[in-house]
């Protein structure tokens, strides 16, 4: 597999991950990816994130939205 498509793969499991962690959409959960930049964040952090489990990334991503300012439970509502 190529490294594009093992970014893609991860970035697939992580929206899945995100979506059942936040109990809402995967559609909604790509949304708020896209809406905030985290697919590009998990692509610019690939090599790291490779090397880590996907919950410990998506705290990772909490992290990150939180920087930004987002609630992720009041961007569900």
């Amino acid at each position: 597999m190529t490294k594009q498509k093992e970014i893609i793969f991860m970035q697939v499991r992580l929206i899945r991950l995100a979506s059942e962690e936040w109990k809402i959409s995967i559609q909604k959960a790509n949304a708020i990816f896209d809406k905030f930049g985290i697919l590009k964040f998990i692509k610019d952090c690939y090599e790291l994130f490779n090397t880590e489990g996907d919950m410990a990334v998506l705290n990772e991503i909490e992290k990150v939205l939180k920087n930004k300012g987002v609630d992720v439970h009041s961007e569900i509502g």
